[in-house]
């Protein structure tokens, strides 16, 4: 019998790309059942590699550009334009992790406080100059906390305290913010469809706020997340003002995408949408994970947050839809791991063999997954030869 196994993992961050994710794990699975018929089905949410995979998904291109990083130096980036568009409506792909990511954080200058989206509206900027209309921002893997002020500063806007001074970059000074001069707003923004992917899990402000939840992965202590979230709160009540009234920037879904880049694009008009309904409708994924026995996907860490939009959870509740069974590998198993169970995933484990250092974890990345893809299927294809016991 030949097995159809269907590996649709995301990437695991500051090691693999979700395509190595993919073909390491099937390479472990191929040692155990080398005539599978499988299909590698590498997925982003977002993040790192949004623009390359749906580039590639349409038959589209990437444009090479160097903007802003987040924490001020310029960085070589890209954004992408896709194919298979209708006449008319050249789309460009931003992804805000290629520009202002966390792996263009220095691990010695991870200071949410000052790091800046900038170069995201540098980029928007530079695909309308090519004659897009239509922008899609891929939100994830953020290293920024600036609610999107520094997109809308690239963009033209003026950020101004009470004696009409331009604020510094980073989140920390949106605490003394005043107004917001769009007098210069780029003009073909009116004319610019925009559309954001991001987890409508995450909002800006309150108990669950993007400073609170993700500041600390940022490099943010306890002082510096209370600090935040007032300073984004301060954001959200002046955009609300000044850009947007008829919106809740503080708590609708999505605000808080990438360090609450969400919110300070919807100000300017963008809508926010679940991300996955977004990025894989070009896949044909339901169809390919129905077609499986078996579906194994991955991430870094499996914890409490993987329900919350992770790529697994995602993943399970559409193959538990055709009653395919799900395996998921992670790096790390965190707290409230179990809690995948109840969205279709049969099985977890950790791909480490043995406790290891994070330097050596990430750099063998791929190593550990093709072991750890090949004891988990001799472990399933045990079970399949165990008699039923008798009661």
């Amino acid at each position: 019998m030949s097995y159809r196994i269907a590996i649709a993992p995301s990437g695991f961050k500051e090691s693999l790309s979700a395509r190595q994710v993919a073909e390491s794990i099937a390479e472990g699975l191929l040692r155990v059942v080398p005539d599978a018929e499988v299909d590698l089905i590498p997925l982003v949410d977002g993040g790192e590699g949004t623009a390359e995979a749906l580039a590639a998904a349409t038959g589209g291109r990437l444009v090479p550009h160097t903007a802003t990083g987040p924490v001020g130096d310029p960085v070589s980036s890209h954004f992408a334009l896709l194919g298979g568009t209708a006449p008319g409506t050249p789309t460009a792909v931003v992804e805000m992790a290629a520009v202002a990511g966390l792996s263009l954080v220095p691990a010695a200058r991870r200071d949410p406080g000052a790091t800046t989206t900038r170069g995201v509206g540098q980029l928007i900027g530079a695909a309308l100059d090519l004659g897009v209309r239509r922008v899609l921002v891929g939100c994830g893997d953020s290293g920024t906390s600036d609610g999107g002020a520094g997109a809308l500063r690239a963009l033209g806007a003026r950020l101004l305290d009470h004696r009409g001074r331009e604020l510094p970059p980073g989140g920390a000074a949106l605490r003394g913010l005043d107004r917001i001069d769009t007098s210069g707003l780029d003009p073909r923004l009116t004319g610019t469809e925009l559309l954001v992917a991001c987890n409508p899990f995450n909002v800006l402000c309150g108990p669950r706020g993007v400073a609170r939840v993700f500041g600390p992965q940022k490099g943010a202590g306890p002082a510096m997340v209370e600090e935040l979230s007032l300073a984004l709160e301060r954001w959200a009540a002046v955009l609300t003002r000044d850009l947007s009234p008829a919106t809740d920037l503080r708590t609708a879904p999505g605000t808080g995408a990438s360090g609450g880049l969400g919110a300070g694009l919807a100000a300017l008009g963008a809508r926010l949408l679940p991300r996955f309904d977004v990025l894989l409708d070009r896949l044909d994924l339901d169809a390919r994970l129905a077609r499986a026995d078996l579906v194994i996907t991955a991430e870094g860490a499996l914890d409490h947050q993987t329900v919350r939009g992770k790529i697994p959870a995602e993943v399970a509740r559409r193959a538990h839809a055709s009653g395919v069974p799900v395996l998921v590998l992670a790096g790390t198993i965190g707290q409230g791991a179990h809690e995948v169970r109840a969205v279709g995933v049969d099985a977890y484990s950790s791909i480490l063999p043995a406790p290891v250092a994070l330097p050596e974890a990430l750099d063998r990345g791929g190593e550990f997954l093709a072991d750890a893809t090949e004891r988990a299927l001799r472990m399933v294809l045990l079970g399949t030869r165990l008699a039923p016991v008798a009661a």
